[in-house]
């Protein structure tokens, strides 16, 4: 049994790295966070929609590659270890794989090759409130009380911290309908939506409140399905997540080991000294660790295995710590200096905690984890 990505695979990521070591380093990611007026690395989106990135996973009979879900997590993986500014996530996991799931024929074909191309920015608007606690969140991570409804083809109601949702064209919204819960299309562009961009940790991520006043929307999928489908969504996108958080981890990890290479004290280089060793060794078992669960969710998502519930939450929850602890002892690695606004090891904390919160807590996903591995046949 083959536990490892194909040549063909690897030429992918091989080519992604290249890509965005050339065309994404630390500068750029530095540029969008202090530019207000740029929420997003425009050139650098262009570049990937014309690399056929976006294209990876979409159907030929919709414009794309028709490649598959394994190609798509190598290249995840690229842009997570670049903290790319881009509205990948948003369009690719979450919008596009929405319609691909749920979506009709004509839906398929009027927003698909648009994502395949670049040309369209799509989101994910579920969110409407913050808790009081963990306890407040439903099991399914949906908001309690969803408010957002849909009368007569009309949505009205309000989204709070929508990924990307400042420079999105179109959005897959989370409401209530006639039948019940239900996933609505969105264009973006007409008079019944207003956006209010807001800021999050990741100052080089873009997000916003949407309010919606009687705005035309289409309904996805069928009525009344909506939580069972947020749920099936999150499973597949909590995958592509993970290896984007294995690629921030691994980012932080060789950061720390660079600078405490270079770095001497006492006549010799700081990665010599016995604590930071172990520092580093905690670090790589972490890691490791997340991208052998990241790996098997990749096998049940590229597969429609039916352990991807399971393994999705095994993936994201060990991406989740992964990311978290070496990003903040890369910053330890870094010693007082690490903290400051010159150097880089903030922009992966920054995302660290940005991508642990994007569809759902660790606490969330924890639960998740428990009420899975308790249900699974063993």
């Amino acid at each position: 049994m083959n536990f490892d990505f194909s040549d063909d695979q690897k030429l992918i990521q091989s080519e992604a790295r290249k890509l965005l070591n050339d065309k994404c380093p630390p500068e750029l990611v530095r540029n969008i966070m202090e530019d207000e007026q740029q929420p997003y690395a425009e050139a650098l989106w262009r570049q990937i929609g014309e690399m056929g990135w976006t294209a990876t996973a979409i159907p030929e009979a919709y414009d794309g590659l028709g490649l598959g879900y394994l190609e798509l997590c190598v290249i995840a993986e690229e842009l997570g270890r670049a903290a790319a500014p881009v509205p990948f996530s948003s369009t690719v996991y979450l919008f596009a794989e929405a319609i691909k799931l749920y979506g009709s024929e004509a839906q398929k074909k009027n927003w698909l090759p648009r994502v395949a191309s670049g040309e369209l920015i799509g989101c994910l608007a579920a969110a409407e409130g913050f808790g009081n606690g963990e306890q407040e969140v439903e099991q399914d991570g949906a908001p309690p009380g969803l408010q957002a409804n849909v009368s007569s083809g009309r949505l009205s109601g309000t989204k709070l911290g929508v990924a990307d949702g400042d420079v999105a064209n179109a959005a897959v919204v989370h409401a209530v309908g006639p039948e019940g819960e239900g996933l609505y299309l969105v264009d973006l562009a007409q008079s019944g939506v207003a956006r209010e961009a807001v800021k999050s940790l990741d100052l080089a991520r873009s997000y916003a409140n949407l309010s919606f006043e009687s705005a035309e929307c289409e309904l996805l999928g069928d009525a009344g399905t909506g939580k069972q489908m947020l749920a099936d969504l999150r499973d597949r996108a909590a995958v592509l997540f993970a290896f984007e958080q294995v690629g921030g981890a691994e980012a932080a990890l060789d950061m720390g080991v660079q600078y405490t290479n270079e770095r001497f004290a006492f006549g010799r280089p700081v990665a010599s000294f016995q604590a930071i060793k172990h520092k580093f060794a905690d670090m790589f078992v972490s890691k490791e660790l997340a991208r052998s669960n990241a790996y098997y969710g990749a096998w049940a998502l590229s597969s429609g295995a039916k352990e991807l519930p399971l393994a999705a939450a095994r993936a994201r929850v060990s991406a989740i710590a992964a990311y978290d602890e070496c990003s903040r002892e890369n910053l330890q690695a870094h010693g007082g200096m690490g903290f400051t606004w010159e150097f880089d090891c903030h922009l992966h904390y920054r995302r660290a905690h940005l991508l642990a919160l994007v569809i759902g807590s660790g606490y969330h996903w924890r639960q998740l984890l428990a009420t899975r591995l308790l249900a699974a046949e063993i």
